[in-house]
Parts: C-alpha cells; structure tokens; sequence
C-alpha cells in the first residue's frame, strides 16, 4: 500500500490559539495549497481517501474527488478544557504539568499524546498494507507526527522534531 499522509492547510485562526479539535476553517489561501497539494500526487491512481471529520481536513479530502471515509481516529489532540484559549490565558498550573510531559499528561478533560498516538496506530492497523492500492490520508500535525515517530522508532518525546507544515504531503 502506497499512502499519501497530508496535513490539512492553513486554518483560520490567529496565531497563540490552542485549537486542537475545534472545528475551524480554512484561509483564502485554500486554493493555491490545494493546487500544490495536486501536484504532489498521482490522483488518478487514488482508490480512497480518508479523512479527519473536522472540516479543514474534509474540505480538502473532498478536493480529490474520490470516495472520502471521515474517521474519528484521525482528529488532532483533544485539548479539552484549552480549546480556543490563548496559550498565554491557560493557567500556569495547568499547563506546566502537561508541558513537563506532554506525551503520558493528560489535558483538563481531553487527552494525552500516547492517546492520540493509539488510536492513529489503531487506524493504521486497520488498514491493508500488502494491498497494492494507494491511499490518501487528511489529518493533523499531532496524528501524523505520532504516525512517522512510530514509523521511524522515534520517542513520542522527541517527535517534535518531525516538522509538519501546513497542507505538507508525507509518502509511505
């Protein structure tokens, strides 16, 4: 199975937003990233397309004009009680634990990195590797940095230095 793991493009939202599964928007730069999302892939060859349920992964999910199968799996981190806060607004007592350990901490009523990083895995899982088909996956920097970190034997701790940019297309 040949996957393309994509990051939704640049949501609208100001910067110093903790937005984690907020269901937000997508910037008046869609188009022009969409178009360089295209580029990068042999669409014609995609059978399926899967893809976060919030909306600035389905609108690009949508973009390849295939079957497209929204998954909760694929969802950002769930920020829980920090969802749409400034980071600078959530407390400090609060945030240092989680910051301290950021991958087995988890946030006021959502959840912790190894969270997420199982229930990517459980995705991935699910899946056919030894098929011959080709796939494109549409979700978030914290999926799919969880995904290549376990890929590639890197500690949770130190995915961070997988960098995901915005409407960034991984093969594997």
């Amino acid at each position: 199975m040949e996957i393309y793991l994509i990051r939704h493009t640049t949501p609208n939202i100001g910067k110093g937003i903790c937005y984690g599964q907020s269901d937000l928007g997508v910037t008046s730069s869609f188009d022009i990233e969409v178009a360089q999302i295209h580029r990068q892939i042999p669409i014609q060859e995609i059978s399926t397309v899967y893809s976060s349920p919030l909306q600035r992964c389905k609108l690009l999910a949508n973009t390849f004009s295939k079957p497209v199968i929204c998954d909760n799996r694929l969802k950002e981190l769930n920020f829980g009680d920090w969802e749409l806060q400034a980071w600078d607004d959530i407390p400090k007592e609060q945030l240092q634990p989680w910051m301290d350990d950021f991958v087995n901490v988890t946030v006021p009523n959502g959840e912790s990195y190894i969270m997420l990083q199982q229930r990517i895995l459980e995705f991935y899982a699910s899946l056919d590797l030894s098929s011959k088909e080709k796939i494109i996956v549409v979700s978030h920097a914290g999926p799919i940095r969880a995904l290549l970190a376990h890929l590639q034997n890197i500690t949770l701790k130190d995915s961070f230095n997988i960098k995901i940019a915005y409407a960034e297309v991984f093969s594997i």
